[in-house]
């Protein structure tokens, strides 16, 4: 049987992701890729793999994944969450790992993750990657075409995603320090294309206020807030839409695009946000308060830099995480050694 991640339970919505398939806008077909490219990268970056191969993009709650390989490394880089390495079934005996880390695992465990937390995404890396046919050029999964991925579909239980590599060799495990995937409470923007269909009472408003996010998925994310006011019409011929821009519905919401964006869209753009600022933009959740900040295209170049000097960066955080004896401890009491015994006082 080949090597593969074997799905027991998906989690809420678990894709395949690399870095998009850039250029076939004029298709209708959107570069998506992974809504976080900077996590996407330091998990590649912990399993060994390059920065644009193929990972798990989980969202708000993880999966259960039984290794049908005789032994592989996953790396886990962006929310943080309960990770459980089970002997098999068995959920008394097993061990706790943290993200931004690599672990290596072997054949028959179960590597279980809970709800993330403090952001909507993981991401998870195997070493040697995923042995998925690209399409136009990418593994990334469009779900709206039904197409690339695994099977052009959000994980469900009883896939198996083929692994490049049956084993793995044994050496000292890494996790990633320094790097900051923080929810943003601000971010910065760009003039939309059609910020003159609001008075500048409106832009200021829109500015000045506080956004909470009501729904979101890979498309997109709506707002809700205080209501906009055009002063031209809500209805335009459409345009060309880009990752970050921030449509004003008829309803007078804001509606903040994401990778898997339409290309095209009719209502006026107000704000962009801007490129530096779209990888923490993909880890806003459900719920959470946000605000705008208006910059100029100049600081905007700038910002741009600082994240690749950033993303150059991440391979200098990495170093070496030798088994302490806090986690091998907490190995031990997990699982009962001797039958009977309950309290070491007895």
């Amino acid at each position: 049987m080949n090597a593969a991640l074997r799905v027991l339970s998906p989690g809420l919505v678990t894709t395949l992701q690399d870095l998009g398939r850039p250029g076939y806008a004029r298709l209708g077909i959107p570069g998506g890729g992974a809504l976080d490219p900077v996590a996407l990268r330091a998990a590649n970056a912990l399993a060994g793999n390059p920065q644009d191969a193929g990972a798990l993009e989980v969202t708000y709650a993880g999966p259960a994944l039984a290794i049908d390989a005789q032994s592989a490394r996953l790396a886990f880089a962006g929310a943080d969450a309960a990770i459980e390495i089970l002997s098999g079934m068995d959920a008394t005996c097993g061990r706790t790992v943290e993200t931004m880390r690599s672990v290596r695992v072997q054949r028959g465990q179960i590597v279980r993750i809970g709800p993330l937390i403090r952001s909507a995404l993981l991401y998870i890396a195997v070493e040697g990657g995923f042995e998925v046919e690209p399409v136009l050029g990418s593994v990334s999964t469009y779900l709206r075409g039904g197409f690339g991925g695994w099977q052009g579909r959000a994980l469900v239980a009883g896939d198996r995603l083929p692994l490049r590599l049956d084993s793995v060799r044994e050496h000292e495990e890494q996790r990633l320090e320094g790097l900051d995937l923080a929810v943003p409470t601000r971010l910065r923007v760009i003039d939309g294309p059609q910020i003159d269909y609001f008075s500048s009472e409106e832009i200021a408003a829109f500015f000045s206020s506080e956004y909470t996010v009501c729904a979101a998925d890979r498309m997109g994310m709506r707002l809700h807030g205080r209501a906009l006011r055009h002063s031209r019409s809500f209805d335009i011929a459409s345009d060309g839409t880009a990752p970050g821009s921030i449509q004003i519905s008829g309803s007078g919401q804001p509606i903040v695009l994401l990778a898997d964006r339409q290309t095209t869209g009719g209502s006026p753009k107000i704000a962009t946000v801007v490129s530096a600022d779209l990888p923490a933009l993909g880890r806003i959740p459900i719920g959470c308060k946000i605000g705008f900040e208006r910059v100029t295209i100049e600081t905007a170049e700038v910002l741009r830099r600082a994240l690749f000097a950033e993303i150059d960066g991440i391979s200098s955080g990495i170093v070496g995480l030798g088994a302490g004896i806090a986690e091998r401890a907490t190995d031990l009491l997990r699982c009962n050694l001797i039958s009977g015994v309950v309290d070491a006082c007895i």
